[in-house]
């Protein structure tokens, strides 16, 4: 009985992370983001088309559907053990999403929302201080991104949290994953910053 009690919390915590957010926000104010700029999910580029409300109305619902999993499984006494496999099936439904056919966003906002619950006050605070000083230098949303998902890490590890520290690899390396092509336009100086246009997204 309790396997499957477990069970049913991780594929809750997935179906959850799958709900896509964005492409809801986006039918509420007439466009489907999946259709427009970048085509991704995320609250960069709902914000292009539907604007400032429509971004952050899907980074609030991004962050939430990140945390709200971790919430529910710190109260019903779940183990570390257990609250790890939660983030993980949290982020995977967040980046491969049923309702979309498996596919979906770059997972950093519903990442966020998951530390926010496992470490609200040290890793949350030091992932959130590395995206706004990457972003402030670069005002390139992916390369905060992707500096955010390389601290992580670290900041499990300095912070104490060692018993999530797989856990913290591995949603790394899946946000990193999700990045890729991002990576490659950095690499190629082909990314573009806030303002100028083009197709840099985030989730």
């Amino acid at each position: 009985m309790q396997t499957l009690v477990s069970l049913l919390v991780l594929l809750a915590a997935y179906l959850i992370g799958s709900i896509p957010v964005g492409v809801l926000v986006g039918k509420a104010f007439g466009f489907d983001p999946r259709a427009v700029g970048s085509h991704n999910i995320g609250m960069t580029n709902v914000g292009r088309v539907g604007g400032k409300t429509a971004a952050a109305l899907t980074f609030v619902g991004d962050l939430l559907k990140g945390l709200a999993p971790i919430l529910i499984g710190k109260a019903l006494n779940v183990s570390d053990a257990g609250l790890g496999l939660i983030a993980l099936a949290t982020l995977l439904g967040a980046v491969y999403s049923v309702f979309l056919g498996f596919s979906g966003g770059r997972g950093v906002a519903a990442a966020f929302g998951i530390w926010i619950g496992l470490a609200p006050t040290s890793v949350a605070v030091v992932l959130l201080a590395v995206f706004l000083v990457v972003l402030a230098i670069s005002r390139i949303v992916s390369l905060a991104s992707i500096a955010a998902a390389f601290a992580l890490p670290i900041a499990v590890a300095l912070c104490s949290y060692e018993q999530f520290f797989i856990v913290s690899l591995l949603m790394t390396a899946l946000v990193l994953w999700r990045h890729r092509e991002n990576i490659g336009r950095l690499a190629a100086g082909r990314e573009p910053a806030l303002g100028r246009g083009g197709r840099e997204s985030t989730a």
